[in-house]
């Protein structure tokens, strides 16, 4: 079983740098997404519609989806997805962390958005790293007349530096499918050109020294975080990226979860092995010499 997910793991992320995009069409049964849906129906309907042409004010989106439904936390720590994106952003970070959790329904008239690349909301370097990889869960069927996802394929990577080409195609899919797309990938979502509305979930994960599209910490406070089990709480941002990036008191933040952080704490080094290893040859040397 651990050679076939590991297998699995390892072809996901293998289609994922090459094409840029890949949908694995049996993540999930397809009861456990409609319950999900059923879970979030009410906040569907009480969230107005967005403001501002990229949002569009024929869709609706809300995120903490760990908090509005027992149901999101699957989707968010899908083990196979976790193995893929691991894979896939290792080479860039210590470790990953949960970037956004939002649902997002795509309403009748609902016009194309604009063709976009989300790793353009931080300014770095363009085709030399992957910053983020995202999953669109179809909540309701997804298809070319109501606005299922546009992926231009193999746009990502040092391809996002070219002018893009206008041959793009509709990821089709049911509940209980998933599709992965690299933050360098152009997408975007279609036009609703049906009378239905298309509901969906986008759950993305980050490289962990970057700043979250979802501020984390205020999405999911320490009051709330404490009901997660532990690899949750770290994966929305309960622990240290190294070295000592987001701690409390010089600490891992996990220390707000377990009544460690109720007294007085000394700061503790989280640091990069190669960085571990200069700190200490350079105390090494220093007590050589005296």
């Amino acid at each position: 079983m651990i050679d076939r997910i590991d297998d699995e793991i390892a072809d996901g992320a293998r289609n994922l740098l090459e094409h840029g995009w890949c949908i694995l069409p049996d993540a999930l049964p397809s009861a456990q997404i409609q319950a999900l849906d059923r879970e979030l129906a009410g906040d569907f309907a009480a969230t107005p519609f967005g403001q501002g042409s990229f949002y569009g004010s024929t869709t609706k989106r809300f995120g903490r989806l760990l908090t509005r439904a027992a149901g999101a936390a699957a989707l968010v720590q899908h083990r196979r997805i976790l193995g893929i994106v691991e894979a896939v952003l290792a080479p860039w970070c210590d470790c990953i962390q949960l970037n956004t959790t939002q649902a997002i329904a795509v309403h009748p008239g609902a016009p194309a958005q604009l063709p976009h690349r989300d790793q353009d909301m931080w300014r770095g370097p363009v085709g030399e790293i992957e910053y983020l990889v995202n999953v669109m869960w179809p909540l309701t069927d997804f298809t070319e007349a109501n606005g299922a996802t546009r992926v231009w394929a193999r746009s990502h990577g040092a391809n996002a530096l070219a002018e893009p080409g206008s041959v793009h195609l509709a990821a089709e899919m049911a509940p209980g499918a998933a599709l992965l797309f690299l933050g360098s990938t152009l997408h975007s979502a279609g036009a609703n050109r049906t009378q239905d509305v298309r509901r969906g979930i986008v759950i993305g994960y980050a490289l962990g020294w970057l700043k979250p599209y979802e501020n984390q910490w205020l999405a999911y406070p320490p009051e709330v975080a404490r009901a997660f089990p532990p690899d949750l709480a770290a994966l929305v941002g309960y622990r240290q990226h190294r070295p000592n990036l987001g701690n409390f008191e010089g600490q891992c933040p996990s220390v707000l979860l377990d009544g460690r952080a109720d007294g007085p704490l000394g700061a503790v080094d989280a640091l990069r092995p190669d960085q571990q290893e200069l700190v200490d040859a350079y105390v090494r040397d220093q007590r050589e010499a005296q």
